[in-house]
């Protein structure tokens, strides 16, 4: 049966930075050919990823994963019922919540403080209440919380005590089919985990790698002082001393999308005629331009290393996703003056082409964006474009894709 994936493989240079620490604060890393490289864990580039996406999508495509999603529910019940205060809605927000995802939902052990009285004294603290929170982060959608939040004022409205409420005929069965159905680009893409009601689960579309760097790297530190702005002239020596590991390297990153299980996992549980390939279209755009353009922001006032890729080449395959970190297996040449993409370019050149023709999977279509003189041995690969026409053409070809198919 003939898929739709998309492989995306980008080569990016970081300069001195430490964008993603392990326990003991230095950069992460990993042995891969026989040596330590430069390593940046999935999740941080997926987190990356979907910060990017509130520059590229509307609010209502994406989802809030949190422990306070009762607050999150109770603001959008407040929205709509502007005379309730968050006390009043707490209890039934809570209930349909936990009638919905399964998850326990627990009284905040944590306080806030509220300064000063009306009469100007002086100021005073005061514990405020907090709303319950849930016990482990829950995912949902925007659309799936305004769902539950009418859920929600239809149990206010009734004057019903919540827990009664929630018990009542089909109650839960409409909160559990709400938080199943319309989930946001970003839950369609990189999935859901509820521990408590497994059948609201959602399968992750979207495969991301840990990030690679193609060659050896050696963990430096900076020492650094700080001096007192207040200071004489008589006054030596650092206010503060202190060290930051970090390093530098070109890191092969890689990230593949189910097409198939993507518009799966949007159409979730609408009508015929209800939703077009459209909104898929726009998640893979979305997908494509955030990976590429995204950075993790660890250290990243300390460091600034703001680099955008080198090279990115998008694949249209028909099969199962391929990733080419086997390129780098054996770490590119490290006594040149050339640097580290142009002998990265090179490898894969060579990989690519022998990969897929001994295991007989070409893809479908290869577009490349390319910097440069350094990478000049990818040029044969694919379709030449800049970000923009790539993100354009990766769209259309898989909305083709999904209207030839229907």
């Amino acid at each position: 049966m003939s898929r739709t994936i998309l492989d995306v493989h980008i080569l990016q240079t970081v300069p001195p930075s430490n964008i993603n620490r392990d326990d003991t604060g230095s950069p992460k890393s990993a042995v891969y050919g026989g040596v330590r490289r430069s390593r940046v864990s999935s999740q941080a580039w997926k987190k990356a990823t979907r910060n990017a996406f509130d520059l590229l999508l509307d609010p209502s495509e994406l989802g809030v994963r949190t422990k306070k999603v009762v607050d999150a529910l109770t603001e959008r019940i407040i929205a709509r019922e502007e005379s309730l205060t968050p006390e009043e809605v707490w209890p039934m927000a809570a209930e349909i919540i936990q009638a919905a995802t399964g998850a326990k939902i627990e009284a905040s052990s944590r306080k806030t403080a509220s300064k000063g009285n009306a009469k100007g004294d002086a100021a005073e603290e005061a514990a405020e209440a907090q709303a319950p929170q849930s016990s482990y982060l829950l995912f949902l959608s925007a659309r799936q919380l305004d769902g539950l939040a009418e859920l929600a004022i239809e149990g206010i409205a009734k004057k019903a005590e919540p827990k009664v409420f929630v018990k009542g005929p089909g109650v839960k069965a409409r909160a559990k089919q709400t938080a199943a159905t319309r989930h946001s680009v970003d839950i369609a893409l990189f999935g859901r985990m509820v521990a408590d009601t497994t059948d609201i689960n959602v399968d992750a579309a979207a495969q991301v790698a840990h990030a690679l760097s193609v060659h050896p790297v050696d963990m430096e530190t900076d020492y650094f002082t700080a001096v007192d702005d207040q200071n004489s002239d008589a006054e030596s020596g650092a206010g503060m001393i202190g060290t930051i590991d970090f390093n530098s390297a070109t890191l092969y990153r890689y990230a593949a999308v189910d097409v198939d299980l993507l518009t799966k996992n949007l159409d979730a549980g609408l009508t015929d005629g209800e939703r077009t390939g459209e909104p898929v279209r726009r998640a893979v755009e979305a997908f494509v331009e955030a990976f590429a353009l995204s950075m993790p922001t660890g250290k990243l006032n300390t460091f600034g290393n703001q680099t955008l890729p080198d090279a990115v080449i998008v694949k249209l395959r028909s099969a199962r996703p391929i990733s080419f970190v086997g390129a780098f297996e054996n770490p590119v040449a490290q006594d040149t003056t050339d640097g580290h993409v142009r002998a990265a370019c090179h490898a894969l050149a060579e990989h690519i082409p022998a990969v897929e023709d001994a295991f007989g999977a070409p893809a479908d279509h290869t577009w490349i964006v390319r910097v440069g003189k350094q990478t000049q041995d990818l040029a044969p690969l694919g379709d030449q474009v800049n970000l923009r026409e790539l993100v354009t053409k990766v769209g259309e070809a898989v909305a083709d894709r999904l209207g030839k198919r229907g």
